[in-house]
Formats: C-alpha cells, sequence, structure tokens
C-alpha cells in the first residue's frame, strides 16, 4: 500500500488548518510534530507538507531531497532564512488541498472527453452514454459529467426514473466547499455498474442555473482521480463551466448530422472549439448521397473522428426508453469501444 502524505508541523493551530484540507481532500495522511519523526517518514511519502516552525530546524538535519516538498505558513509566521517562499493560509488552501488529494491516489489522471452537439438533438448525450458504457465493457469505470443545465440528462438514457427522486447531484456540489473525492460521492450518484453520473436531480423544486466554472473545474478533478475516464457532455452555448471543462479535455468531439442546416450550425461552434480545446474531431452521423462524412468535416476544417451510418435500432432502442449503444454489432457501440481503447492506451503509456 502506497504511503499517505506527511503533515510536519509542531504548531498546533496550523496542523488543524492542514488536518482539514486533508479532510476535504479525503486524503489519508501522516503527521510529524518534531524533525525526528519526520526525517523518519520522509523518504517514503509522496508529498511533505512542512510548516515554516520546523523548517529551520529541518534544513540543519540536512535531510535527503524530495521531488514533492511544500512549505507551508501564514502570513504572520516568520520567514525561515532561505529557500522558496512558502504556500501562505488561508491564501492557498485550495491549490494545497487539490496536491493533498493528488498524492493522496496512486492513480493517474484519467483521460477526459468532451462532447458538444453541432446543433441541437444532434446526438451529443447519446455519444456520452455510449463511450461511458464502452469503458464499463471494458472492466474500467466512468464519470459521465453532465454540464446542461437544461437538457433531459444523460442518466435518462440509462434506464434512470424520469420521476423526482433523492440523488447526489450539482446542486450538492455547488454549495459544498473543498475539495471532494469522487469514490466519496457514492451510491448517491444515478448511473448503471461502472458508470456513474453527475446531473441535477429531477425535482421541480429545485430550479437548475448555468453551472459556476470553479464547481465543473472542482468535478472533473475529482473523477480524473476518482475513475479511469472522464465524459463530459456540453451544451451548445458552452458557457463558463463548458469552457472550463474543454481546456482540461484530452479530446473534444462535435457531433454533426449529415445534414446542410445541421453543418451551418456546428460550423459556427469550430473556432471557439479550437481556441478552448487541445484537439476537435467530428464525429458524423447518417451520411449519404454527396453529403459525405469526409465532406462534412473537410467542410467544418476538422479532423473525421468517425462515420456513424443512421441506426434504426438505436431509435427503437430510445422510443422504449432501455439502454442505447450496448449491442456489439451497433456501430455505435462500435466506435465508443475502439476511441475509449486508445485513450486508455495512451494514458497507460
Amino acid at each position: 500500500m502506497n504511503a499517505p502524505p506527511l503533515l510536519a508541523t509542531g504548531d498546533p493551530a496550523l496542523l488543524e488548518d492542514l488536518l482539514r484540507l486533508a479532510a476535504a481532500a479525503s486524503t489519508p495522511v501522516e503527521t510529524a510534530r518534531t524533525v525526528d519523526r519526520a526525517l523518519r517518514l520522509w523518504p517514503r511519502a509522496p508529498l511533505v507538507v512542512l510548516g515554516t516552525d520546523l523548517q529551520g530546524f529541518l534544513r540543519g538535519s540536512d535531510p535527503p531531497p524530495h521531488p514533492r516538498f511544500v512549505v507551508v505558513g501564514r502570513p504572520e509566521s516568520p520567514p525561515a532564512a532561505g529557500g522558496a517562499a512558502p504556500m501562505l493560509l488561508p491564501r492557498d488552501e485550495s491549490a494545497l488541498a487539490g496536491m493533498l488529494a493528488r498524492a493522496g491516489t496512486a492513480r493517474p489522471a484519467a483521460p477526459s472527453v468532451s462532447v458538444v452537439g453541432g446543433r441541437g438533438g444532434a446526438g451529443a448525450s447519446i455519444l456520452c452514454v455510449a463511450l461511458a458504457l464502452a469503458a464499463g465493457r471494458s472492466g474500467r469505470s466512468a464519470a459521465l459529467i453532465d454540464a446542461d443545465p437544461f437538457g433531459c440528462g444523460p442518466d435518462l438514457y440509462l434506464g434512470q426514473s424520469v420521476e423526482p427522486k433523492q440523488q447526489t447531484g450539482w446542486h450538492d456540489l455547488v454549495e459544498r466547499r473543498g475539495r471532494v473525492h469522487w469514490r466519496d460521492l457514492g451510491e448517491g450518484l444515478p448511473g448503471t455498474a461502472g458508470v456513474s453520473v453527475l446531473t441535477w436531480a429531477r425535482d421541480p423544486g429545485r430550479p437548475r442555473s448555468p453551472l459556476p466554472a470553479d464547481a465543473a473545474r472542482a468535478a472533473l478533478a475529482s473523477a480524473r482521480y476518482g475513475t479511469d475516464l472522464v465524459v463530459a457532455d456540453l451544451p451548445r452555448w458552452l458557457g463558463a463551466a463548458g469552457t472550463a471543462l474543454l481546456n482540461r479535455s484530452d479530446l473534444a468531439l462535435l457531433v454533426v448530422p449529415a445534414e446542410v442546416p445541421a453543418v451551418v450550425a456546428a460550423h459556427a461552434l469550430v473556432p471557439r472549439l479550437r481556441k478552448e480545446a487541445p484537439q476537435v474531431r467530428a464525429v458524423v452521423r447518417g451520411a449519404s448521397g454527396e453529403l459525405t462524412a469526409d465532406v462534412v468535416a473537410r467542410s467544418l476544417g476538422v479532423p473525421l473522428a468517425a462515420d456513424l451510418p443512421a441506426e434504426p435500432r438505436l431509435e427503437r432502442l430510445l422510443a422504449a426508453g432501455r439502454v442505447p449503444a450496448d449491442h456489439p454489432r451497433s456501430p455505435l457501440a462500435r466506435f465508443s469501444d475502439h476511441l475509449v481503447s486508445s485513450l486508455l492506451a495512451e494514458a497507460a503509456r
């Protein structure tokens, strides 16, 4: 088992603050109130958080170099001679909580894919569900982040009830301070085996509104260190939260039906997607005749990720309220399996 991060300080008030941040980050830690104990735990700790009160004493003991080592104090703390400027509480609490959370997990950050429709009803949410299900079929876990407050919610396509019910959702996280580990959300999130969905509770008493960017960033960070794949379902208007998710995605997929009006609508999104995402690819649905998938992709100036034929069976499943894209002969399922396999393999390198 990996060792936890080390908090080293003899200042009781500072230690209390550091323990509070570790709890907010859902990260177990070891503590050292003396230099001798800090030196014993030093070599195996993935992160050392050292109080300014012990900094000078520890330097005099000539500890071995540590790859992840930060000094923490308060504005009124007397600075120790030499070394980099310390992180200060409460100013740097958010950054320190993030460092503790990342150090408290052995897994690397999961790949993240953002999906946006070229027009309304393009099938972006269905693709999101298909990608998440593909991760489940490969024995991995997936987080599906719904960033569109005015959509039906991708959990509906996974067979969740349309009736209002108690569940964990954005309403809980937007009001919550500090970092939350994805595993702590537990069974409160809707979804299926291997797939958890962060969306809005379908409760008429809870009006929906656009997400704050901070909430989107915090949820994505937690999901990337708590699951194997993150899929974000974005609204066409993006907003602050959608932009934050795009900025941190490894890939953005633009879903475009092969229709002239859809291509024209999607064309307006391309400059923004290119600006915010590291790479953008087109997923073209239902191409036929002269308006082929290659023609659509070239007209958008975006590389083609997939040419998906029309799937009458998919429409029948949706109409019946059944889970889509979970059949091995489904072109959407095959594309999702291939893309997810590639993303996971690249992340493992």
